[in-house]
């Protein structure tokens, strides 16, 4: 494979320095503490009491320094990578040896990441994803220009391998299925057509990105002012004054001032994280970048989204704003950290045409796809326009008679509202006002959810990303007839779920959802069991 770097090779020096400042910086703090707060008040730099040992304590700060720094160089001597044989290993460790590898043909994508220090030394680290977010492999530091080459280099090799695959016709997948590269080059070959787009033919790794977004520092920053989190404070704030002005205790205020930091703390890292963010088209998907102090460029191969989100809360409503998150095989759980948070929003905040743009690149397949009944919103097809069904899965309310209409058998007009099926009216007092809002759309390609009154969320599932399907009744939804269908993707902030839907519905959805993910259901090119596009398989 062209782009390998064969002969095992060591990390920028000082790239152990990067990583363990915090020691160096605990290691001055210690010793220059008192020093520092003695010179501040023109006193010596040692106290009095200490003069006469100042020799050895400044032989043993100078011990314990060299000590670090050559634990450090010893550090970055026995840290090598190397990307040979299909294969990106990495070794670390002095006296514990560890040995972490992922094979390039399980890589779901490549990522450059600099944190504030190594943007000052630029440097930047290269993150291996794989289907295993644990499995993950990080090579840090190397130069910018290094980084980026070496990654230029293993997806340009990618890109070729898939293309010559391609060329040698839809043949049966046999053992070249399993080459070096054959994911990572099928997702950039495929570049953001989208979900099923066959590979075509190989292009250049780093062409002229075409830009789709960009959020504005304003925005972003009113987004945060608008979010429950500033409501909650601001009404705490309120409560402690008015207790205070009551009662003639000022202890309140003490209460709110942890609960106020912890919001403003979230607040800052939610800035810091969506300042700048920009999203590009490229061959290899939308390219993401992002941070004000640490900087991370993302690819997100269309391939690699299970599911995706689109909320508003109630705040953001006025002004017509989105925001966009995705479930990405690799990335597991977003709350397991801040940063893998940030790595699954796939749009902070976002006007419509924002969204209907991402949309068109990532799932350009659901995006365009229209529900099966008729409405009188119809193209001349006799089919919804898809803008109308982007419309009512965001904002869409069905109107009480046509709820009540639709569920009689006899009415073959279909729904008005874009084609959502919606929660019966006979479960009107489980959800008083989101039974109209509560529903789901089928299409050829996804499964459309709508939930919430007041926090609107629009949640998409491409069929092909469905891992398994069930179906819950408790006493009460059987009380009331109606069923909740989940759907289960990788792990992520999206948790698809088809509540309160009518029993009979319901069971449909569930046949109709296990057809698809019948292998004889699925194309030939990509079986629903392929192990590239779920961490099921790990």
């Amino acid at each position: 494979m062209n782009g390998e770097t064969g002969n095992w090779q060591r990390v920028h020096p000082a790239s152990p320095f990067v990583r363990g400042w915090l020691a160096l910086a605990a290691l001055f703090f210690f010793f220059g503490r008192d020093a520092a707060e003695r010179l501040l008040r023109g006193g010596p730099v040692f106290d009095e009491r200490f003069a006469g040992r100042a020799p050895w304590l400044l032989l043993g700060g100078g011990t314990m320094l060299l000590l670090v720094v050559a634990g450090f160089v010893l550090s970055w001597y026995f840290t090598r990578y190397q990307v040979a044989g299909g294969f990106v290993r990495v070794t670390t460790g002095v006296l514990v040896k560890q040995h972490r590898q992922a094979r390039l043909d399980r890589v779901q994508a490549i990522d450059v990441v600099q944190p504030l220090l190594a943007r000052i030394f630029g440097l930047a680290e290269l993150r291996f994803e794989v289907a295993d977010a644990e499995s993950a492999v990080h090579l840090a530091y190397l130069r910018v220009a290094e980084a980026r080459r070496l990654r230029a280099e293993i997806l340009d090799a990618a890109v070729r391998d898939a293309a010559a695959h391609a060329a040698a016709g839809p043949s049966a997948p046999g053992p070249d299925a399993q080459r070096p590269g054959a994911q990572l080059g099928a997702q950039a070959a495929a570049g953001p057509a989208g979900l099923g787009a066959p590979p075509g033919p190989a292009a250049p790794v780093d062409p002229t990105e075409r830009p789709v977004l960009a959020v504005p520092p304003r925005r972003l920053a009113g987004s945060l002012l608008l979010s429950e989190q500033a409501v909650v404070l601001l009404l705490g704030a309120a409560a402690s004054v008015l207790l205070s002005a009551l009662t003639e205790n000022r202890s309140f205020s003490f209460y709110l001032v942890p609960a106020g930091l912890g919001i403003l703390a979230g607040f800052w890292a939610s800035f810091s994280k969506g300042f700048n963010f920009t999203a590009a088209a490229s061959p290899a998907g939308i390219r993401l970048q992002y941070g004000l102090l640490d900087t991370l460029a993302q690819t997100l191969p269309p391939g690699r989204i299970q599911a995706l989100r689109i909320s508003q809360p109630p705040l953001w409503r006025s002004l017509g704003w989105y925001r966009i998150q995705v479930n990405v095989a690799g990335y597991g759980t977003p709350g397991q950290d801040g940063e893998r948070s940030a790595r699954t929003t796939l749009l902070p905040v976002g006007t419509l045409q924002d969204v209907t743009a991402l949309l068109d690149l990532v799932l350009p397949e659901a995006a365009a796809a229209q529900p099966r009944a008729t409405q009188p919103e119809a193209t001349n097809t006799g089919r919804p326009d898809a803008h109308a069904v982007l419309i009512a899965g965001l904002s869409g309310l069905a109107p009480a008679a046509r709820v009540q209409a639709q569920r009689n058998p006899a009415d073959t007009t279909g729904d008005t509202d874009g084609g959502f099926t919606t929660t019966p009216r006979r479960a009107r007092l489980l959800a008083p006002l989101g039974w109209r809002r509560n529903g789901f759309a089928e299409t050829g390609s996804a499964l459309l959810i709508r939930t919430g009154r007041w926090w609107r969320h629009l949640t998409v599932v491409p069929h092909g990303r469905t891992q398994s399907i069930a179906l819950h009744q408790g006493p009460v939804a059987r009380r009331f007839g109606v069923v909740d269908l989940a759907l289960h993707t990788t792990s992520g902030p999206v948790a698809p779920r088809v509540i309160q839907a009518g029993l009979a519905e319901g069971r449909a959805l569930l046949l109709a959802q296990a057809a698809r993910l019948s292998p004889k259901s699925q194309p030939a090119g990509n079986p629903a069991g392929d192990p590239q596009e779920g961490p099921q398989h790990g």
